[in-house]
């Protein structure tokens, strides 16, 4: 009854926050329920879902290379820009950091509640988008042995 109950809430946020992924989400999540699919189906995609995310958002980012917009010309122009070294830095270290926040996850299971909550919390209120938990879960990993420290 608790899963409906954060699940019809979570609903609710997304509609008045107007979060479209939010409300797929949940939505699906209770209704997977409501028809008694969710035995089988949650556990497969607590476990291959990100895995899924990832694909289908390297799918959309591909798109424009398998098109013909984005050609090796764009590629070596782009790369003469300052800007898109920033860009090619920044996607190589959170990369590198996403992969210690799989460490982390698989270490520190209850840990996940909270990357999870702020997760919610930044798609409902703040429009964020739902890629955080392996970030927040590398940064969270960082952050904790920088912690260990002292």
């Amino acid at each position: 009854m608790q899963g409906y109950l954060f699940l019809f809430l979570l609903l609710a946020i997304s509609l008045i926050a107007k979060n479209q992924s939010l409300l797929i989400a949940s939505g699906l999540l209770i209704a997977l329920k409501a028809i008694g699919l969710d035995a089988r189906w949650f556990d497969i995609m607590q476990k291959n879902g990100i895995n899924w995310g990832v694909t289908v958002i390297t799918i959309a980012v591909l798109v424009p290379i398998a098109t013909g917009a984005i050609g090796f010309k764009d590629l070596g122009a782009a790369l003469k820009s300052p800007y898109a070294w920033i860009a090619l830095t920044a996607g190589i270290l959170v990369a590198l950091i996403a992969k210690n926040g799989v460490v982390l996850l698989a270490e520190d299971p209850h840990i996940t509640t909270a990357l999870v909550f702020g997760t919610i919390l930044a798609v409902a209120l703040f429009n964020g988008v739902a890629v955080g938990p392996l970030i927040g879960a590398g940064i969270a990993y960082y952050a904790m042995k920088l912690f260990s420290f002292f």
